[in-house]
């Protein structure tokens, strides 16, 4: 039980001194982003100090906008606001539908 208060004490220090506000994402993708939509930051998560990243998967249409989206992985209280963003994107036309991965780092002031 000893050895577990250090451990959690470090990692409530990690959590709190998070570095500053930014919602940065970009694509691991095959086509071109040809415009991206900033997230906004959620006002629960910015008064609990959440920071994180949120992977979102983009089911593209040929003509670039997003047809679906599926969150990968990330914070829960973060997601939503990754998705809304994720879906005012827009990617370079091609001939067939892709899957696209965004990632999107939010980090509190």
């Amino acid at each position: 039980m000893r050895r577990m208060l250090p451990i959690a004490f470090f990692a409530v220090l990690v959590f709190i001194a998070a570095p500053r506000c930014s919602a940065q994402d970009h694509a691991e993708s095959s086509r071109k982003l040809v415009a991206r939509a900033e997230p906004s930051y959620p006002g629960i998560a910015r008064s609990m100090h959440i920071s994180g990243t949120v992977r979102i998967e983009a089911v593209v249409a040929p003509n670039g906008t997003v047809k679906s989206t599926s969150v990968l992985g990330g914070h829960p209280v973060l997601a939503q606001s990754a998705v809304d963003a994720v879906r005012k994107c827009k990617w370079e036309a091609a001939s067939h539908e892709t899957k696209e991965v965004v990632i999107l780092n939010f980090r509190p002031d």
